[in-house]
């Protein structure tokens, strides 16, 4: 049986150049453990995909769509449908000295970010520098091996998930309750300061919304321990409330479908809500 457009899977893959056999990305620690650039303070598990919603390369989720929960997957990809062609024009020639004080500190192979765009210096020599602007991998044809571990089906499945797809927690740190369709999730503390913490919680809640309709509204609990005291157990909560009327989508599509990326997948922007001394709601927009 194919799975149709909106499933919510796990998906576990190794993901590879084919021309090279370089691994760029694995949700496998066994195929990457004996690597060098091999990173152990990363979390390797299956990755939560909505399928045919545009949160991996079209290759793939073209893919997917045609693919069954119990067959392994072997898929080819084309640049066109990966990370594109290569753009002559995009390589460009440029002063070193517009690298200001990094001008000396760079070599070839490099990642820099200039006039807002990212890439990789080619050539450097007679005070010239050599930028491109393509993707890393652009022009390369993809092979992922993968396998889908699980469709999600129940509301629970799908609610830890979703959270935790925006949030870095362990599963066991995902407390929520649904109040007669009203969901009520209590973060944990030392999530409260995460860089963006504004905009995962409304990525959350129209995530939620969007494949849980039938939920009303999404608050968010903040719970803060009062360590000082040992006699007694003190505390402060404040509740967020995602939308406490109606469901609908509190951001654009194109900003709910953000990630944090590939999970190391670049979160930015907003601060967290000041402490008050009383519980509070607000409401998300």
């Amino acid at each position: 049986m194919t799975l149709e457009k909106g499933s919510l899977i796990l998906l576990d893959y190794t993901a590879k150049i084919k021309d090279s056999d370089e691994i760029f990305e694995t949700t496998r620690i066994d195929d990457v453990k004996n690597n060098p650039d091999f990173d152990p303070n990363k979390k390797y598990e299956p990755r939560l995909l909505g399928v045919g919603e545009g949160w991996v390369l079209k290759g793939l989720d073209e893919a997917l769509l045609q693919s069954s929960i119990d067959t392994p997957l072997n898929i080819e990809i084309p640049p066109e449908k990966a990370f594109g062609e290569r753009d002559p024009s995009k390589v460009r020639m440029i002063p070193l000295r517009k690298l200001g004080e990094k001008a000396n500190e760079v070599s070839i192979g490099d990642v820099i970010e200039i006039d807002d765009r990212i890439g990789i210096i080619r050539f450097i020599g007679s005070g010239r520098v050599q930028v491109d602007f393509n993707h890393k991998y652009a022009g390369r044809t993809l092979v992922y091996n993968a396998n889908i571990v699980k469709k999600l089906d129940s509301d629970d499945e799908k609610i830890v998930n979703l959270i935790r797809r925006r949030l870095p927690i362990d599963t066991a740190d995902v407390k929520y309750e649904n109040k007669d369709s009203n969901l009520e999730i209590s973060l944990p503390e030392n999530t409260l300061l995460i860089e963006g913490i504004q905009i995962i919680k409304r990525g959350i809640s129209a995530d939620i919304f969007k494949f849980i309709p039938s939920l009303k509204s999404v608050i968010f609990i903040e719970k803060y321990d009062n360590l000082s005291s040992k006699s007694e157990t003190s505390s402060t909560e404040t509740k967020t409330v995602g939308d406490s009327t109606t469901n609908t989508d509190p951001i654009p599509k194109s900003e709910s479908n953000k990630t944090l990326d590939n999970k190391s997948d670049n979160i930015s922007d907003l601060t967290t809500d000041s402490d008050k001394d009383k519980p509070k709601r607000e409401e998300e927009p």
